[in-house]
């Protein structure tokens, strides 16, 4: 760990996900010097990014595969043959051996409580140093901003109240009514661990939309564009799942069956016993799993990052990762960068055009 002190560089790399490692490794390869050039920058405890976090049994048969990240090959760092891996130990494990291959010097566990302009520079506060840079990569996700919508009667609710970042194991659940509230891929992963050793009641706020057939390359470009278009307008981000619908899955098939994919509208209220709906139908719950996704982490940029009064952010760029109305500020993991195939070419293209913005090079 640096001491409290000021290190000044040129770019400042926030994140070492997917997407802030591919944006350091094309750094790097631009002709760029890790730490005299650019430094690395993450919040968590070890390498991994959001993954190390993710409960036990999320494997990556039953999640969109994790894309290789630029120059090393995820199957090299596998130990067996095995089809499935448990995703927090082996894409931590694929992280770390990608931060050692190519000399990624992360300083962790370093959380960036705020960005400001001073001048031509960025000051990046932390707790125990103030850097400096030029101009600023942001690869911090969205794990740290889980979502939770309000409803009346939250605060009386006497159950639990628990978000999808809080999923450990579905045992955790047994002998207690549960009310699964989401209508993405990874709600439907609970719902399905959960209603397997308890009662449980599915609610939507939408009709969910399943996908038959194969989510082939087109079907990403597609999704991806869609995602696009609308920060290149400066709107809000959608979720991936409203783009893309859901796969009609042999497990969505099998919970068909056992008739768990019963769903229910959104409730309009929520009561010290469970919940109610507007026609006066109630349900009695033991827990509230809100499976309602995240937000971008962008707080610590409050300061600098420039938002439209419907609190999105104007992008441009190649692959819409530069704000529009602040260049020197590369958002990847962003919109249509969301994806770990999106994140690779936002990282590209973020580093190429910043290091010109910069005139680096």
């Amino acid at each position: 760990m640096i001491n409290n002190i000021r290190y000044k560089t040129k770019i400042a790399v926030i994140g070492a996900g997917q997407a802030g490692l591919s944006s350091a490794y094309h750094l790097k390869k631009l002709g760029l010097e890790i730490n005299r050039d650019f430094i690395i920058l993450d919040e968590a405890p070890s390498p991994g990014g959001a993954w190390q976090f993710r409960w036990p049994s999320l494997t990556l048969s039953t999640v969109n595969r994790i894309h290789d990240l630029p120059g090393m090959s995820f199957e090299e760092t596998l130990t067996n043959s095995e089809t499935e891996v448990q995703a927090n130990i082996a894409v931590p494990h694929y992280f770390d051996c990608y931060e050692k291959r190519f000399g990624l010097q992360v300083y962790r566990p370093v959380k960036v409580d705020r960005v400001s302009l001073h001048g031509a520079r960025f000051h990046i506060d932390t707790a125990e140093t103030l850097f400096s840079a030029e101009g600023i990569i942001n690869a911090t996700g969205t794990w740290e901003s889980p979502y939770i919508p309000h409803y009346p009667g939250a605060d009386l609710f006497q159950g639990e109240q628990l978000h999808t970042k809080d999923f450990r194991t579905a045992d955790y659940f047994r002998n207690k009514h549960v009310i699964v509230v989401g209508g993405g891929i990874s709600a439907i992963q609970l719902l399905d661990q959960i209603s397997a050793v308890t009662t449980t009641t599915w609610v939507t706020r939408r009709p969910p939309l399943f996908r038959e057939g194969p989510f082939d390359d087109m079907a990403g470009h597609n999704a991806v564009a869609m995602v696009e278009e609308r920060v290149r307008q400066g709107l809000p981000p959608l979720s991936v799942v409203s783009v893309t619908g859901l796969p009609y899955s042999t497990e969505i098939q099998a919970m068909e069956k056992r008739g768990v994919l019963t769903r229910f509208p959104m409730f309009s209220e929520i009561t010290a016993t469970g919940v109610k709906w507007e026609d006066g139908r109630e349900e009695r719950a033991d827990i509230i799993l809100w499976n309602t996704g995240f937000k971008s982490s962008l707080k610590h940029l409050d300061a600098v990052l420039p938002k439209e009064e419907n609190g999105g952010i104007l992008m441009d760029g190649r692959l819409a990762t530069m704000v529009a109305k602040e260049p020197r500020i590369h958002l990847v993991g962003y919109g249509p960068s969301a994806s770990t195939i999106g994140a690779n070419r936002a990282g590209s293209a973020a580093a190429r055009e910043l290091v010109k913005t910069l005139h680096l090079l």
